[in-house]
Parts: structure tokens; sequence; C-alpha cells
């Protein structure tokens, strides 16, 4: 991998919102966060005077060494900058425009959603921001565990020590926040590209691919046997955008209304139709 401007660019803009969220949302509303973001901010709602990038970055270094043996260069250059951009924008961004709320609830899903797509920027460009950001990469890509499932159980552990300093009721808005974050972080490493997947077993099977084939989408035809009847039939496989399914599902039940159809999720698409035009170029967004 090589060292791109845009995912230096994106990783700073992605600091700079989660630097904002933490002191615009959490500090103000006595909210804590999971991982070595999460015990940053409880030194400094324990001692106010201290600069919370500081710590933040003091708290990573023994995790640099981690990231060094098990990340690549390009890998290890990301998480370097992440985390001090964090850092830089967590003192930048004390006491700027802080936001108290009465409503806690929303105060936490505020800070989740800031949180969240904060880091879910740093992700979805390959860097992190250190501390557990580093081992939920490395379950990613050598155990296939979302990374946003890995920072929310990592984050309770965290929270649950926070305990000794807030109160239960905070606790309990803090986990709120971090569900959302989770969840918003998954958004982004999910991709832009989302669609759904049309499985289609029919005796038409060529009609319909040749249907879809003239509404500009690419079709694959499957070889199926059925388990009880042993027929020979032929499945048609295709993915399309989701304000595409009823379409596509309408022209199915047009030529056969006894078509079993099963439609799936899709959580990314690459290629053309979806980030590649026809002539196999880039789709700039």
């Amino acid at each position: 991998m090589k060292i791109r401007l845009t995912s230096i660019i994106a990783i700073i803009i992605g600091s700079a919102i989660m630097g904002f969220g933490i002191n615009a949302f959490n500090i103000p509303n006595n909210l804590a966060e999971g991982g070595i973001t999460g015990i940053s901010i409880l030194i400094k709602l324990l001692f106010p005077s201290v600069d919370q990038g500081i710590v933040f970055f003091l708290l990573n270094i023994p995790l640099f060494i981690l990231g060094w043996k098990v990340l690549g260069r390009t890998a290890f250059i990301y998480t370097i900058l992440g985390t001090v951009s964090l850092s830089v924008f967590l003192s930048l961004f004390e006491g700027v425009y802080p936001m108290p709320m009465q409503d806690r609830l929303l105060a936490s899903l505020f800070a989740g959603v800031a949180v969240g797509v904060g880091l879910g920027i740093i992700f979805r460009y390959d860097g992190t921001t250190g501390g557990v950001d580093i081992i939920a990469r490395l379950l990613q890509k050598y155990m296939g565990i979302s990374m946003g499932r890995t920072l929310f159980f990592g984050d309770i552990l965290v929270i649950g020590a926070s305990l000794v300093y807030l109160n239960v009721e905070s606790a309990m808005y803090t986990l709120v926040a971090v569900f959302i974050a989770a969840r918003v972080i998954d958004f982004f490493q999910d991709g832009a590209y989302a669609g759904k997947a049309l499985t289609i077993i029919s005796d038409h099977a060529n009609d319909i691919a040749k249907q879809i084939l003239d509404l500009g989408r690419g079709v694959t035809l499957l070889a199926g046997k059925g388990a009880f009847s042993g027929a020979e039939k032929q499945v048609v496989y295709v993915v399309v955008s989701r304000n595409e399914v009823m379409r596509y599902k309408s022209i199915v039940q047009g030529i056969d209304p006894h078509a079993f159809v099963i439609v799936n999720d899709v959580h990314e698409v690459l290629g053309e139709g979806f980030t590649l035009d026809e002539n196999k170029q880039p789709i700039r967004s």
C-alpha cells in the first residue's frame, strides 16, 4: 500500500470530527467513552486541569510498539497520524463549544454519531487512532470480526471501570452512545455502495435474465438442480441498488408469478454499475 493524500486528509477530518464531538457532547454531559479515549476522558473528568490530548497521546505510546510489530509500514504511519491528529484536536477543541443538554439521551445520540462518523471515516481510509483501534483492526484482518463489534465489547470493559467515578445513569447513557458509534462505524466500513442481491429460481430464467440485461444490469446464470425433483434449472443472480429492488421484483413476477425469489442484503459492491462505469473507469460520486 502507498501513502495516499486522500487518506491523510480523511484521517485528519475524521479526527477533527471525533475531537469536536468528545469536547462538545461527551465531557459537558458527563459521558465517558470506551478504549483509550474513554480512559483519557475519565482522567479529564477527575482532573479538569489536565490536557486531555496529551493524556491520550501518552497512553497510546505503549500500543505503538504493537502497531509497529503487527501493522504494515503504511498502516503504522496512518495510525501515528490518526493518534497525533486526535490528540491535537482534543486539545484544540477543549472548552471551545461545549453543549450541555438536559436531555441526556439526546446528548448520547449526538455523542455516538460524532464519534462514529469520525472513527468511521478514519477506518474507511485505513487509519486508526491507536489504542483498541489497533486490536480491532487486527481482529478484522485475521478473524473477520467487524471493527464496530470489537470496539463495542472493548468499550464495555472501560465503561464498567468508569463506574468508579460515574453514576450508573451516566454509564448507561454512555453505553447508548457507544452502541450508536459502533453502528455508525460499521455503516462506514460496510461501504457506501451497498445494495441487494436477488437470487431467482424459475423455469423462465433466460427470459428474466434478458429483461434485466435490457435494463442495464449484469446477470449471472448459475446451474441448479432440484434436490427432490432432480430437475435441472438455471438460477438467476443479480445485484441491484436498494431503490431498484421493487422494479426487478415486478419484472420477475410479470414473467413468472411462481418464481422463487430470495433477496439478500449486500453490504458492499465493487465493480461495473456501482463503482465503475461501462468503460471500467471509477464513478465519481
